[in-house]
């Protein structure tokens, strides 16, 4: 029977695992989104709404976020390895959510809502939308059905 110690470490260990790979899945899909679409494509720039000055110094601080929360995954995730407390189901999980759900909340939140910048400018649009939010969905489902299995198997 597991001491409260040791439930305690195991609880605090799913939570960190969790934590790092949902860093590490926002930093991952924010840099794919600013490569791609922002640099490589021209779709858009994090904030449209004003000179492309201004749109390419935004897309440099989403540059720079997205380097943060990778940095600080992996940080993580070398306490995770240095501490034999890495679990890979767990952790991938994070990666899923933390992309999925930043993918889910640009696509609606910015792109719909607050209309800082659509994800391409043409007429259909919705195409677009639709492919966007579908995969960010997608990813938040499998996230959380693989990190809803690790949480059962810890128990």
């Amino acid at each position: 029977m597991a001491t409260v110690y040791e439930k305690a470490r195991s609880n605090q260990a799913f939570k960190t695992n969790l934590w790092s790979g949902i860093l590490f899945g926002l930093g991952a899909v924010l840099f794919i989104d600013e490569t791609v679409f922002h640099q490589l494509l021209h779709w858009h720039h994090f904030y449209d709404k004003s000179s492309t000055s201004i749109g390419l110094i935004s897309d440099g601080f989403l540059h720079a976020f997205s380097w943060f929360a990778t940095i600080g995954g992996l940080f993580l995730l070398s306490h995770l390895k240095r501490q034999s407390i890495y679990k890979s189901r767990t952790w991938w999980g994070g990666i899923l959510v933390g992309a999925g759900a930043f993918q889910l909340y640009d696509g609606i939140i910015q792109h719909k809502l607050m209309r800082i910048h659509q994800i391409r400018y043409v007429n259909n649009v919705i195409v677009y939308d639709l492919i966007w939010n579908i995969v960010a969905v997608l990813l938040l489902v499998i996230g959380l059905m693989l990190v809803l299995q690790a949480r059962k198997l810890q128990t």
